[in-house]
């Protein structure tokens, strides 16, 4: 971490579709230090990812998204949300469907699970579980609309 990003004021996520856009916007852009700024500074945040082993702590979801980060570049395209919110937790569940950077033709959709929880620095994500699913055109009840679930 550089001296500057140490001394950088943290970002102030009001809502948790807005700490959900960041997450999403820093892996598009493949920046890690803003991709962690997302994460809930606790050594019990969790993240799995595609076929993954479960990460638990800062340091081994950094680096995991660093090999993300040195890998091919893609971009998310994020589909059929749901979500749900009570005043200190948020969960969303929304499809990402990738494209590589040199292919633009979507690969399988990934079915993720975000989960944010509300402090007084706003919303942080706690929990980042991804997997593969099924396409998302033949899963009983696709959609593209939003969902809130409460």
């Amino acid at each position: 971490m550089s001296e500057q990003t140490r001394h950088r004021p943290r970002a102030h996520f009001p809502t948790p579709e807005d700490a959900e856009a960041a997450f999403y916007d820093a892996i598009e852009r493949g920046d890690l230090e803003a991709l962690m700024a997302v994460w809930c500074e606790d050594e019990e945040i969790v993240c799995i990812h595609p076929g993954g082993p479960r990460l638990v702590g800062l340091a081994a979801v950094r680096s995991a998204w660093q090999a993300i980060f040195d890998g091919p570049r893609f971009r998310l395209r994020i589909a059929q949300r749901a979500r749900w919110q009570s005043g200190l937790m948020a969960v969303h569940n929304v499809v990402e469907v990738p494209t590589l950077a040199d292919d633009p033709n979507a690969q399988e959709p990934v079915f993720a699970t975000n989960v944010f929880v509300r402090g007084a620095d706003g919303w942080r994500l706690v929990a980042h579980h991804a997997g593969l699913g099924p396409d998302t055109d033949d899963a009983p009840g696709a959609t593209d609309a939003p969902r809130v679930l409460h």
